[in-house]
């Protein structure tokens, strides 16, 4: 089963009985554990500890803020990629840093964005040149994000950063091209953000074409952020590498190392419950419709795309019952995967998706009108509580007045 993480994707369900404690919860819903949540701050925060760099939570991964206390006290602050999350990651964790990046700021959105952000990265030289001493001027600490033109990953295009032709980042010949001496005098620091789910020898190799391309500049910075996509929670996870990389960089060059995990927060902190709907035949392929969607409850699924790990089952013919999962909406793609199970299901089963905390609620959608799912709290003591039910309403103030 092509699952986005080699740990047990329900270690965090080990001391209870899911089957009892999500049958009361109405499905589809997610499920955010408190107790991972608290394990993935506390790896961050050793981290920080050991090495003085500084971990911020990038929001565009996980935003459900009603459980930010859990991971606030091991952070630094939020990173927002625009104007709400800087407002969000301002008013739910005030005594933290809120750092900002942008492909292109709005013209009538910046000085809103001024009123919430510590750092401001900017995208382009144009965009430095345009907005760059209005932000000085409001003494906020700026930065530029660079494009080391170094891919290192392999089958997730959509979410390489360095690929030709790539909208994000600043490469050397743009830099040399475009960036004045007075540019340059404005930055505070440097910012890369290359990597997808990976390892830290990735961290090195991109470090390295770093080096070579800006190592001139970073001398004169103050800081130097590192980006996201660092899989650091994951039990595999190269740390000894990583932090050697950090220090080398803080020493090298003198500068404040950041990074910004979104993944990693929230790595195999939540779940998906849902329940089979119906059974159907089809040229002999057995087919289990949920109550959820992957176009409109996991859209990773499709975009990335990548199977689940599901609760009890494996991958299709390892077990005596294969059957493809689909969700309810006339989306023909509408597909989750192919799993086995020792049994056959039957209408009414309950099925438990893991790694469910990390780009679900923040862009879930309701095409075709599919209600949101409800949204729980796993605590430390194993029982469910609701942060929120969505209804009607939220389907249609999306739409009009």
């Amino acid at each position: 089963m092509n699952s986005r993480d080699t740990r047990p994707p329900f270690a965090g369900l080990t001391d209870f009985e899911p089957d009892r404690i999500f049958a009361e919860a109405q499905t589809p819903c997610y499920i955010l554990d408190e107790r991972q949540l608290r394990l993935n701050g506390q790896i961050l925060g050793g981290l920080a500890e050991r090495t003085g760099c500084r971990v911020l939570l990038a929001q565009k991964a996980f935003s459900n803020y009603d459980l930010y206390p859990v991971l606030e006290p091991y952070l630094a602050g939020t990173e927002a990629s625009g104007l709400f999350e800087a407002r969000l990651g301002r008013e739910k964790m005030p005594d933290k840093e809120v750092h900002v990046f942008c492909a292109a700021y709005r013209d009538d959105e910046f000085r809103a964005v001024l009123q919430y952000a510590d750092h401001i990265v900017f995208n382009s030289p144009n965009q430095l040149k345009r907005f760059g001493r209005m932000a000085k001027d409001c003494g906020k600490s700026i930065g530029l994000r660079i494009n080391p033109e170094c891919s290192t990953q392999e089958g997730h295009d959509i979410y390489d950063p360095c690929a030709p032709g790539s909208r994000l980042g600043t490469t050397r010949a743009q830099w040399d091209a475009l960036m004045t001496d007075s540019m340059i005098a404005m930055l505070d620091g440097l910012h890369f953000h290359t990597l997808c789910e990976q390892d830290s020898d990735a961290l090195e190799i991109t470090l390295a074409a770093v080096e070579d391309k800006f190592g001139q500049y970073l001398a004169d910075m103050s800081w130097l952020n590192m980006g996201g996509g660092h899989h650091i929670t994951r039990p595999d996870y190269g740390l000894d590498r990583l932090e050697r990389c950090i220090r080398s960089a803080a020493d090298k060059w003198g500068v404040q190392v950041y990074l910004e995990p979104g993944e990693a927060c929230a790595l195999n902190a939540g779940y998906l419950v849902t329940r089979v709907l119906d059974i159907i035949q089809n040229g002999g392929v057995s087919i289990a419709v949920l109550d959820m969607s992957a176009a409109c409850h996991t859209p990773d699924v499709l975009e990335m795309p990548y199977t689940p790990p599901l609760y009890g089952a494996s991958g299709a013919g390892e077990k005596a019952f294969t059957y493809r999962l689909g969700g309810p909406t006339c989306l023909s793609g509408d597909v989750i995967g192919d799993f086995s199970f020792d049994k056959p299901l039957s209408e009414g089963d309950m099925l438990i998706f893991g790694d469910m905390a990390i780009y679900t609620t923040c862009k879930n959608n309701t095409f075709n009108g599919m209600p949101l799912p409800s949204i729980y709290k796993l605590t430390d003591s194993g029982r469910l509580e609701t942060v929120k039910r969505f209804s009607y309403s939220d389907f249609i103030s999306r739409l009009g007045s």
